[in-house]
């Protein structure tokens, strides 16, 4: 593992976002992969900051939505999947270039875990958490507001708000008076890594598989492969 590194490694990191940390060890337990906690248990991993982070998240994606749209709860859900969606955390996180800072182990890194977008995606939330009890909600939100819910509108034109789920199962009741199920055909890593891999049946036939780092990811991805497969859009 890397050494533990001094306050000053930080700077950077703490420039680009624009906080401060008081409590270093906050900044460094939400910067440790969970393969750097095996080989070293002289601190903790970032997954208990990432779960508080992600709460963070969601309730300032709510509260900003709420304030700037006057749309229905279920527009705004959507919108709020978009934004707080892996892929776009992963997004931001390179922006930042926070994947530079993380600690992990030797074979995480050799497996290009620093770009890693679940990795990514954890380490963003984690941060998020460390900011709120470092500095209060308020320095938490305008975090989010600042470097994530501000990206909503590309999210939007790009149609990331799309349920392609909801869209499959509605183009499928309305075509041919059924509905789509979906199955787990594969699962592949370990327990804090899972990758899966989802088909979705019309009956007895497979349309159409996709993959994700869970089995809603991966039902959602296989929605999608099956409106081209389709033709459905």
């Amino acid at each position: 593992m890397h050494a533990m590194p001094q306050p000053t490694s930080f700077v950077g990191l703490e420039k680009a976002t624009g906080t401060h940390f008081r409590n270093k060890e906050l900044l460094v337990q939400a910067l440790t992969h969970r393969s750097a906690a095996r080989e070293s248990a002289a601190h903790g991993n970032n997954e208990r900051l990432e779960f508080l982070g992600d709460a963070v998240l969601e309730m300032a994606a709510t509260e900003y939505l709420f304030h700037i749209s006057t749309k229905p709860e279920g527009e705004l859900t959507n919108w709020r999947s978009a934004l707080v969606q892996g892929d776009h955390l992963a997004a931001v996180a390179k922006e930042i270039k926070l994947g530079a800072y993380l600690f992990m182990s030797r074979g995480e890194e050799a497996g290009d875990g620093r770009e890693k977008p679940s990795t990514l995606a954890n380490a963003m939330e984690a941060l998020i958490g460390a900011i709120y009890l470092d500095r209060g909600y308020d320095a938490a939100r305008e975090f989010c507001e600042k470097f994530i819910l501000r990206n909503l509108q590309g999210l939007l034109a790009a149609g990331k708000d799309r349920d392609e789920k909801s869209v499959f199962q509605e183009r499928t009741q309305e075509k041919l008076g059924v509905t789509p199920h979906y199955e787990v055909i594969e699962e592949e890593g370990p327990d804090h890594d899972k990758n899966f891999t989802c088909a979705v049946f019309i009956g007895s036939e497979k349309v159409a598989s996709g993959s994700g780092n869970s089995k809603q990811r991966a039902e959602q991805a296989a929605a999608k492969a099956a409106l081209k497969v389709k033709g459905w859009k």
